[in-house]
């Protein structure tokens, strides 16, 4: 073999192995980028669900104690039971109120 194909096959042979570490460099950090950017709306996503929990539970935690309020002034129980109950008789009773004012 000539030196200059010894020479040429090592050139190649160089440049292919620089060329592949070069597209394996870029795939890392594109798939880098990728898993960074997926944690990051994982986290985002965590986050928001959080939040939304925590204002559905403020705003349960006070429209419960603002019919626990309103049902123990009546002097009822904290049965949940007995408190439909007592709102169905109030419902009956409204009605009945607006049956008679409507029939005046």
């Amino acid at each position: 073999m000539s030196n200059a194909s010894v020479h040429a096959f090592f050139i190649g042979r160089v440049l292919a192995e620089s060329i592949s570490n070069a597209v394996e460099k870029t795939l890392t950090n594109a798939l880098s980028e990728v898993g960074k950017f997926d944690a990051e709306q994982r986290e985002a996503l965590r986050k928001f669900a959080a939040e939304v929990l925590e204002r559905a539970a403020t705003a349960e935690a006070s429209a419960v104690s603002s019919t626990h309020g309103d049902h123990a002034a009546a002097g009822g129980s904290d049965d949940l039971q007995e408190m439909i109950d007592n709102l169905r008789a109030e419902t009956a009773q409204l009605r009945a109120e607006l049956q008679k004012y409507r029939n005046q």
